[in-house]
Parts: structure tokens; C-alpha cells; sequence
């Protein structure tokens, strides 16, 4: 049944002692969308194609995947119907990714159409940068209020090594320099740790917070099924990178930038910018999690990883209202993940993080 859910599993309805009529009003009780956990779900990132220019040897394999075909994709117009059904049910920010969202054309188009959109508060873009030269300004204009930044290495070469495309790295400078001049702030640098291959860097990367006002943020990988290999091989924990940064000097937690994400933050004495971790293997924080995702192809997926997502494309093309596909979605949102590291069981078949956005 393509408008239905698939593969919904033995999850728990509502929270623990809540009525169905209760956890049906949970929904929209003051504006406020809540999950069976009574998680406040106000954060939807949309993801607007699974295509990308770079092969990160942590996000997809060289040759890259069976891309979607063109009408598979949700037009602009789709996507921001969906976003005006969720808008009224509590949601409030927005995070645009893809695969690498700027290879979609007229990307500013969208975000002037949702930024209209009552009730959205934030809208954040999630870019490898290799194209933001000549986006920066236009999207800032358009009603982009923040950028993630992903930069796995300091050097050029290893740049291009780990993305597995050559003169990566140059447009990445040039991107995050466009970014500066354009005024975006906070920028959030994300860097996904990888023994062997850029651990050796975390020290210099973390040294940036001490000289510039941006946010540097630390990953632990994550499996899927195409970078077993990765994540069973190169797996460095937060722990052990927050030990490595200590001997540089005294961290202490802090709030960290205004965003929606799950990374704890910490700061040199006197520092402009944080540093960040973020922890999904190591320190699980889906008791916190406040987010969906919207697929390239029009699935709404209440976890990352798993099987569990709602085809909202079909339903919205036949004219059908997806607003009860939403709120079933919402919650039947499973409790947590079940990743292990170097083990594809828990992500739900995912080949690369670019199918579904990251």
C-alpha cells in the first residue's frame, strides 16, 4: 500500500500511561507536536536530493548509487505543502540537505518559499561547501539563517583523499570564506573522526575554536552498508577525542550556538567559538531527540536509521490529506536506535547516509 507505513515493528503507541485519546491530543495540544515518549518533535530536515559531488569514504561507495529518477523527487512546491501541513502542528525549524543540497538547481527558490511559511522560525542548510562560493549571499537573502559546514581534514590533499575527489578542497575554502563575507553566523565546521585517516588532526582542528568564532563539531561514525569497513576499522569515541583536546587546555561545558542538534559543546577559557561532540555510538541521545526527516523521494522517517518511514509523495500527488499520515508517523517515532558499529542491522537497509539526508 504505497500510502501507508512500512515495516512499523513492535513499537509502543504512547507514552507510558497515556490514554489514546490523550496521546492523540498530545499532538497538537498547544501547538505542540509530541511523540509516544512525550519528545517534543519541532525539527524537520529536508533532505532535497540523494545525489552529491563528492564520494566520502564514510557517507557512499566511490561509484556512487542508483540515483533517484527526476520525478521521483518532491518538486519545491511539494515540499513546502508539506511543510505548511507540519508548520501548524508544531514544527519550527528546518535544516536543507541532501546528498549535497547546492547540486539541486534554484536551491534559494525553496528557501524563500518556506521562510514564508507561518509558524517556521529557523532555517539552517547542511553543505559540503564545494559549491557555496556562488551561493552564499543568495541563500542568506533567501531566508538561510545558519550552515554546518562538513570539513574532514585541515589539509588539502587529505581532503580530496577522503572525499575521493580531486580539488575538493580548494572549494571548500572558497565556500566557507563566501560564507564569512556573507555574514552567516553561527558556523558550525563538521568533522567526522576517523582513526588512521584524520584523528591526528582533532588537536588542530579544536585549536580553531581559540582563534575564530566558529563551532567545531566532532562525529563518530556511523554504520550503513556500504562503509562497514570504516566503521569497524576507524571508530575513534568522543571520549578519546575530548581527552586528546584537554591536554591542549581546560574545557569546560557550555551552551554552545543556538541550533537543534544533539552535539554537547565545551570551550576554551576565552574562547570565540566551542567545540562540539557528537555521539551516537558512544553516548546514545535519542531521549532528546526533537527531529524527523523528509526524503528526497517524499518519505517522512521518524528515526534516521531503521525501516520505519510514511510515503506522504503519493497521497500528496492523488490530492489526499497526508496531515493523519503525519501524526501517525509521529507516533509510532521509535524510542532509539539500535546501531553497531561496524553491523548494518540497525540502519534499516541504508546503503549511504545520502539516501535519506544525513
Amino acid at each position: 500500500m504505497t500510502s501507508g507505513l512500512v515495516h512499523l515493528g513492535s513499537l509502543p503507541a504512547r507514552a507510558p500511561g497515556e490514554t489514546a485519546a490523550q496521546g492523540d491530543a498530545s499532538l497538537t495540544r498547544h501547538g505542540l507536536m509530541r511523540d509516544g515518549f512525550g519528545r517534543r518533535v519541532e525539527y524537520l530536515r529536508i533532505s532535497v536530493t540523494d545525489k552529491c559531488n563528492l564520494r566520502c569514504v564514510y557517507c557512499m561507495p566511490e561509484e556512487g548509487l542508483p540515483w533517484l529518477r527526476r520525478d521521483d523527487l518532491l518538486s519545491y512546491e511539494e515540499i513546502a505543502e508539506v511543510v505548511g501541513v507540519m508548520a501548524p502542528l508544531g514544527l519550527r525549524s528546518l535544516r536543507i540537505t541532501g546528498g549535497e543540497p547546492l547540486v539541486r538547481r534554484d536551491l534559494p527558490v525553496l528557501v524563500r518559499m518556506l521562510s514564508k511559511i507561518p509558524g517556521i522560525e529557523d532555517i539552517a542548510l547542511s553543505t559540503n561547501a564545494v559549491l557555496l562560493d556562488g551561493y552564499a549571499t543568495a541563500l542568506r537573502d533567501a531566508g538561510v539563517n545558519r550552515l554546518n559546514i562538513s570539513l574532514d581534514s585541515l589539509i588539502p590533499g587529505r581532503i580530496d583523499a577522503i572525499a575521493r575527489r580531486s580539488g575538493s578542497a580548494d572549494g571548500i575554502f572558497r565556500g566557507i570564506e563566501a560564507a564569512e563575507r556573507a555574514g552567516f553566523a553561527p558556523i558550525k565546521i563538521n568533522c567526522v573522526v576517523m582513526r588512521g585517516r584524520n584523528d591526528d588532526e582533532v588537536e588542530s582542528f579544536a585549536r580553531m575554536s581559540q582563534e575564530r568564532p566558529w563551532h567545531i563539531r566532532f562525529i563518530e561514525v556511523m554504520p550503513t552498508g556500504e562503509n562497514l569497513g570504516v566503521s569497524a576499522d576507524e571508530y575513534v569515541s568522543s571520549d578519546e577525542m575530548l581527552e586528546r583536546i584537554r591536554a591542549i587546555g581546560d574545557l569546560s561545558p557550555v551552551n554552545g550556538p543556538r541550533g537543534n542538534g544533539p552535539a554537547r559543546y565545551y570551550a576554551f577559557p576565552g574562547a570565540p567559538g566551542t567545540i562540539g561532540v557528537i555521539t551516537p555510538m558512544s553516548h546514545n541521545y535519542c531521549d532528546r531527540c526533537n527531529r524527523m526527516r523528509l526524503t528526497a523521494d517524499g518519505h517522512l522517517r521518524p528515526c534516521l536509521f531503521g525501516a520505519i518511514q510514511t510515503n506522504l509523495r503519493d497521497p500528496l500527488r492523488r490530492g489526499e490529506p497526508i496531515e493523519p499520515l503525519v501524526r501517525e508517523t509521529l507516533r509510532i517515532k521509535p524510542e532509539r536506535h539500535w546501531l553497531v558499529q561496524g553491523d548494518d542491522t540497525g540502519s534499516g537497509g541504508l546503503l549511504a547516509l545520502s539516501q535519506v539526508g544525513g
